[in-house]
């Protein structure tokens, strides 16, 4: 099966195909414009240099957080409007996990980061095993502190990589925690791991309608932050 896939959840943005474990085309860009700006032309002339059109995608994928709000939003709404238009089924994948994709075939731990301000990381840890991934944390927001701590004294090779991989590998080599960052071509995130993700989600029955589909923020919006305080004051 095709599956459309989309990451928009930081600076970067990409898309991509993918089928049976592998990437028919893909396009990424990280200039810093909008991806409410860039996505949308990048999904149509991706698919025109393909050959493709929404007819011959099975299924449309997002990485559906965490990350950034305004990113994530354009992504899903992205992803609803076209799996509406063409009435494709959807699948929102964790950003995290989908990164960990790129470093599946370095055995050892995965740590996937991305910076989620406040002193905290969005993170998760996989252990990769033969090209297969297996999860050993929750995606969750925690500080370099707690995340060099769970790392002190592990045996196993450690990966770093994300948007947040180089803030976190620094603080790992400073606080005595031996890792790797991952090579610049495997360090952020790409839809071609939301793509990869995405197949093994379809396999455990995880397909939502587009109304379904929705994104992943793990912790409130600075807005919705700001309003709590203010009702509790």
């Amino acid at each position: 099966m095709k599956i459309l896939t989309l990451e928009t959840s930081a600076k970067s943005v990409s898309c991509a195909v993918v089928e049976d474990g592998a990437p028919l085309a893909s396009a990424y860009q990280c200039t810093g414009l909008t991806h409410s700006r860039t996505l949308l032309p990048m999904v149509d002339a991706m698919l025109k240099n393909a050959d493709l059109t929404l007819d011959d995608i099975n299924a449309i994928a997002i990485a559906a957080g965490p990350g950034s709000f305004t990113g994530l939003r354009i992504g899903i709404a992205a992803v609803k409007g076209l799996a509406w238009a063409a009435d494709k089924p959807c699948l929102g994948v964790s950003t995290l996990e989908a990164m960990a994709q790129n470093a599946a075939h370095i055995d050892g731990l995965i740590v996937g980061a991305m910076d989620a301000r406040r002193s905290q990381v969005y993170n998760a840890v996989f252990e990769a095993k033969g090209g297969e991934l297996t999860r050993l944390t929750p995606d969750r927001a925690i500080s370099l502190e707690e995340l060099c701590a769970q790392l002190q004294g592990k045996q196993q090779p450690i990966t770093v990589l994300g948007d947040g991989g180089v803030l976190c590998y620094r603080y790992l080599e400073e606080h005595g925690v031996k890792c790797s960052l991952a090579p610049s071509m495997l360090l952020y995130q790409s839809a071609v791991g939301v793509g990869l993700a995405a197949e093994r989600a379809y396999a455990r029955g995880e397909a939502v309608s587009a109304q379904e589909l929705l994104p992943v923020y793990l912790r409130p919006a600075q807005a919705e932050r700001l309003r709590s305080s203010k009702l509790n004051q």
